[in-house]
């Protein structure tokens, strides 16, 4: 297998693990007025992220790297082209970082509201936005013959792509409601789990047309099993919601997570970025960095991603047990 395959498969791993970590995140803070009804509930909702939610995020930082070091045409295009949407994400992610951070700092519900609102559009807006992001990589944008984005905001926010926004934000929703139900206690756990089954509906009808379309428009036999699968999984999840079983509930939004993904890198491969134009498109042959730069970037991984991997696992780990209100204890003054 050719390195430029090998860095394509690992550039696919790579957000897909960020999709499946971040995603239930994303879901808790779009979750977090609505399942937290009192500063006590809300914070029992922050606290289920809390020791993991910094972590999850590394899986972005590593992808773009990766992207940037193994295909570096691909990576300038991309985020030259995509910019006003990568930058919104960007600052999305900044601010929800920091919302997190300061939201205990001051003893004020009025502080503490606006820090509130900060986690829900810092997680809403990333989540909606990457979906356009990836359904725009899977159609194709217009690329000139030097591979320049040569369209417009416009030209990225067509039907197909808000469709594939709306997929990945209500897929995000129904998998962080199923992840609080797994992860809290008492009336939370309940009320996460009737959103849950309001979620998996929206899903399912999203997500199940943005995958029709795809195979319909972009797909190859293979993505076939994917897509069915991703869909299988929607419907595992909605089943196992219903019968209180938050475990196998997460473990299908978890599969359709990974199988939707996998749908749109079997679509896009050889490409890495479809031209809508007569001109050339990027592919993992003319975007990919020398022979050399692939070499030891695959060294490198080998060595380095198995620690980091176990590292995250156990940080899972330790922080594995269900949380609720009791384990919440009294807030006191900061000085």
């Amino acid at each position: 297998m050719e390195l430029t395959t090998v860095w394509f498969i690992i550039i696919a791993f790579l957000w897909t693990g960020y999709f499946f970590l971040e995603g239930f995140d994303f879901g808790v803070g779009m979750l977090l007025p609505v399942l937290g009804r009192d500063d006590v509930e809300r914070r029992v909702v922050i606290n289920t992220i809390g020791p993991v939610w910094d972590g999850n995020e590394v899986w972005f930082i590593v992808a773009g790297a990766a992207t940037f070091a193994a295909f570096p045409e691909w990576y300038a295009t991309l985020f030259s082209g995509f910019y006003l949407p990568l930058l919104a994400i960007l600052l999305a992610l900044i601010i929800r970082g920091v919302a997190f951070e300061y939201r205990g700092k001051r003893d004020d519900a009025r502080w503490r509201s606006r820090w509130d609102k900060a986690i829900f559009w810092g997680s809403l807006l990333p989540a909606f936005l990457w979906g356009v992001a990836f359904a725009n990589m899977v159609r194709g944008v217009p690329l000139d013959a030097d591979h320049e984005y040569a369209g417009t905001l416009a030209d990225l926010l067509g039907p197909y792509a808000l469709l594939g926004g709306l997929t990945t934000m209500t897929l995000f929703v129904l998998h962080g409601a199923v992840f609080l139900a797994l992860k809290t206690s008492g009336e939370i756990r309940y009320r996460a789990r009737r959103v849950a089954g309001l979620a998996a509906v929206a899903a399912i009808a999203a997500g199940g047309s943005f995958l029709l379309i795809t195979q319909i428009q972009y797909g190859r036999p293979v993505t076939w099993a994917t897509a069915a699968g991703a869909a299988a999984g929607l419907l595992l999840a909605a089943a196992a919601n219903r019968r209180g079983r938050e475990g196998w509930a997460f473990v299908g939004t978890g599969a359709a997570i990974v199988l939707a993904v996998a749908t749109l890198f079997l679509s896009l491969f050889p490409d890495v970025l479809p031209s809508t134009l007569a001109t050339g498109s990027l592919t993992t042959s003319n975007a990919a960095s020398s022979a050399y730069t692939l070499k030891i970037m695959t060294w490198a991984a080998a060595m380095f991603t198995p620690v980091v991997m176990i590292y995250q696992g156990w940080t899972y780990w330790i922080f594995r047990k269900r949380i609720g209100t009791s384990h919440i204890p009294a807030r006191k003054p900061v000085a």
